[in-house]
């Protein structure tokens, strides 16, 4: 027994169970992992966890057990013993009222489980739009080696002459549908066309967005993040990531000598070039926060107007992320930004991102990525806004904007909730006009609703019907990374604390200038103190649960949405 408490405290003897006895405690979990059926030999060799965020609730990923399984074979060749675990699966629209609200609570059951759990490196297995940053966000916290394997996006379908999807020609579909010219039939006809392999969204949405973060950051082995779900590569990927994860369990690189504020940097970068979701700005802004860097909303501009968009990517662009990975992928992106970008960064992969690109192939496809002097933009896809409407900032996604809406003053027509936007949008009595600025106010982080992708406010129904297809539209809430469209997000402080987002009424006066970055409210100081005085909080605080938790700890969108006791100070 004391020989057994005198080992290294690695592989099963990590973490043993306190039952007053070391050697007690590691030979109790030996006999118990023998009941499994694993022999000595085996469970002598350093433990690689394999974070599985499969769910029959979550289509994106039904493809895991091939995937998990083609990681436990590189572990296995590389010398070490695949013990894989579950957590939480956010399927995106599958949970209410938002995927996002419980991407904090699986941050949470990743890093305790790697922390709770013997294993010596871990590979978390993700791909839908929150389940890479929260699994981000706990690997940082808990700090273990780890390396990020991503699902892969879908493929497109062929489908009566062009190709599909999902979910940004879910979107165009159903505007043509509410516009009146696609009928029942013909949307019941698209729907069983839109979504038809496994993986994330076809186009550059949210998990895209995050899968390049994931690559970009350097916890994802290179050359990972485009590669199509039912790829073969995809798999020969699932293994390296499994034998890399052996290899980090004896040389230990931990996420935090890789995610770092320069590496931070080098995602941003690579962010705006892609086109990529502003859903992303909130993610690395809480990945960020678990290693104490700060996401500054003004050096997101002051990186923007510096770096162009250079991926021809739906749904700003053509092209689909199959037609990246035949591209060159995100190292395509990253080796025209190497001008900009911090190549001293360490990656998971054991060298920095100087040695990275040094070993990527040079051929790429400029129909689909460009060189950095010949851009689709000189400037970045997202701005950052600020000004009375939002003292904390806001979002723009430009590069999906119409930039005829850029400069522009309109009148407000104000929605006070989500329910109060469902009830009446559509209502023929509604009194809008095509140069209007809809306001949805409340549905922010602390909402009630929980900062859902309602931002993208439907063209009311008879502007629709005369063929309006943008308007200026603000809120605190976020927006799809596969939509479009004039949307101003994330304002901040939100409505639901009483922000100036809560203050605006219908009538009101608002100034939108990307030019200036601003977003004005033009209402006298003195009527904004009056309402302000008169106003209450929209709904009552939970008073239990997790929606307790979230409710009293959740922070805005400039800091990520994440707890306030999870960030790194």
């Amino acid at each position: 027994m004391r020989r057994m408490a005198r080992q290294k405290k690695d592989g099963l003897a990590r973490g043993l169970t306190h039952y007053g006895d070391a050697g007690f405690s590691l030979y109790l979990r030996r006999s118990f992992a023998k009941s499994m059926g694993y022999s000595g030999e085996l469970l002598g060799r350093p433990v690689v966890g394999i974070a599985d965020s499969r769910s029959a609730f979550n289509n994106c990923h039904r493809h895991f057990p091939e995937l998990v399984e083609a990681v436990k074979r590189g572990v296995l060749a590389a010398g070490g013993l695949p013990l894989e675990f579950p957590t939480i699966s956010l399927g995106e629209v599958f949970l209410s009222p938002t995927s996002m609200m419980f991407r904090n609570l699986m941050a949470m059951d990743v890093e305790e489980m790697i922390r709770a759990q013997p294993m010596d490196a871990v590979v978390l297995v993700g791909g839908c739009d929150k389940t890479v940053p929260a699994q981000l966000m706990g690997a940082a916290s808990a700090d273990l080696p780890a390396v990020q394997l991503l699902a892969g996006p879908m493929m497109p379908t062929s489908f009566r002459g062009e190709r599909l999807g999902a979910c940004t020609d879910c979107r165009r579909f159903w505007a043509l549908h509410r516009a009146g010219k696609v009928d029942q039939e013909g949307i019941d006809e698209i729907e069983g066309n839109l979504a038809t392999t496994s993986g994330t969204c076809a186009v550059m949405g949210t998990a895209s967005s995050m899968a390049s973060i994931a690559e970009a950051l350097g916890m994802a082995l290179p050359g990972s993040a485009a590669i199509p779900a039912v790829h073969a590569d995809r798999l020969r990927c699932a293994e390296a990531s499994g034998r890399r994860a052996v290899e980090l369990a004896k040389t230990p690189i931990q996420p935090s000598q890789i995610i770092t504020e320069k590496s931070i940097e080098n995602a941003l970068r690579v962010l705006l070039a892609i086109g990529g979701s502003t859903n992303a700005v909130v993610h690395l802004a809480a990945i960020a926060g678990r290693v104490g860097v700060e996401v500054s909303l003004r050096r997101l501009n002051e990186l923007s107007d510096s770096t162009p968009v250079l991926v021809d990517l739906k749904p700003t662009g053509q092209h689909y992320m199959s037609d990246l990975h035949a591209a060159g992928g995100i190292g395509a992106v990253l080796r025209e930004l190497k001008p900009l970008l911090h190549l001293d960064c360490m990656t998971v992969a054991g060298v920095t991102l100087r040695g990275v690109l040094e070993r990527h192939p040079a051929w790429v496809d400029r129909a689909v990525v460009r060189p950095l002097a010949e851009p689709l933009s000189a400037q970045g896809g997202l701005v950052a806004l600020f000004g009375s409407l939002a003292p904390n900032g806001a979002l723009l996604k430009r590069s999906a904007a119409d930039a005829a809406l850029f400069e522009r003053e309109g009148r407000a027509v104000v929605f006070t909730s989500l329910d109060d936007l469902a009830a009446r949008v559509d209502d023929p009595a509604l009194d809008v006009k095509p140069d209007d600025f809809l306001v949805l106010q409340n549905a922010g982080p602390k909402s009630g609703y929980a900062m859902p992708e309602a931002g993208y406010l439907p063209i009311p129904a008879k502007l629709a019907r005369t063929g309006v297809k943008d308007m200026v539209r603000i809120s605190d809430a976020r927006m799809s990374g596969t939509a479009y469209g004039t949307v101003v997000l994330h304002v901040s402080p939100e409505a639901a604390v009483g922000g100036p987002l809560a203050l605006a009424r219908n009538g009101d006066r608002i100034r939108l200038s990307v030019r200036e970055r601003r977003i004005e409210l033009l209402v006298a100081e003195t009527e904004m103190q009056k309402r302000k005085a008169a106003w209450k909080p929209p709904i009552a605080a939970p008073t239990r649960g997790y929606a307790r938790l979230y409710m009293e700890h959740v922070l805005q969108a400039e800091q990520g949405c994440d707890f306030d006791f999870l960030r790194r100070t």
